[in-house]
């Protein structure tokens, strides 16, 4: 599913964020990233999904070299995989419907599955009937979970999470972990960037650790 071989990343600014980074996700595991601020979770994030390139290694993802990706083969190539980012990103002009309709819109759905998709991935995540709201009116939590909704509402063989629970409380960060469990059993690969070691220790999956652009663990618990 995800294969890092001997893979860094240096930006333009000389700045180091990834160094000899070998790793693998099986295709169906969920596992936990973790590692100080800046220690190159979101970088890493990044290369699997093409926003970045690695700039020495090989990222192998759903059986794609991603280094031998055209840019316009990226967004066929993204179809699978679902990113739930840090600060949302979502559009602030569009409503709770429009934000998380928009993967099967790109996808050219039929209005009547999108309604019964979007229905469904916001109910999962707890919003159900807030589908004509404006992100603006809702808290950090509620975007966040937005973001959630998107990143699944197409069912995608890959989740990638970028500090899913950062703007959430205890509670309701167990609801999404126990979310991401539902989708991982029917079959969903789940790499979640998180430095919440309490919400880590709770959970018995393969934890994978970077230390200054080096990844330093991937053994259970």
């Amino acid at each position: 599913m995800i294969e890092f071989e001997q893979v860094s990343k240096v930006y333009p600014s000389g700045q180091k964020a990834l160094t000899q980074v070998d790793f693998a996700l099986g295709s169906g595991e969920m596992a936990f990233l973790t590692g100080h601020s800046g220690a190159g979770k979101s970088t890493l994030l990044k290369l699997i999904t093409v926003i970045e390139r690695a700039s020495a290694g090989r990222v192998i993802v759903n059986d794609y070299d991603v280094a031998k990706l055209k840019r316009k083969q990226v967004p066929y190539f993204r179809r699978n995989i679902g990113m739930i980012f840090q600060d949302h990103h979502l559009l602030m002009d569009k409503s709770v419907f429009d934000n998380v309709a928009l993967p099967l819109i790109i996808e050219g759905y039929s209005m009547g599955d999108i309604k019964k998709r979007v229905a469904g991935a916001l109910d999962m995540v707890g919003l159900f009937g807030k589908e004509k709201h404006l992100p603006i009116m809702l808290s950090g939590g509620e975007r966040q979970r937005v973001g959630i909704a998107r990143a699944v509402v197409n069912k995608p063989s890959l989740l990638l999470a970028d500090e899913p629970t950062g703007n959430l409380d205890p509670k309701l960060s167990m609801d999404i972990l126990k979310l991401f469990e539902i989708l991982n059993d029917v079959g969903t690969s789940v790499l979640i960037a998180t430095h919440d070691l309490g919400l880590i220790a709770r959970m018995k999956y393969r934890t994978l650790t970077l230390k200054q652009g080096r990844m330093l663990g991937g053994e259970h618990d």
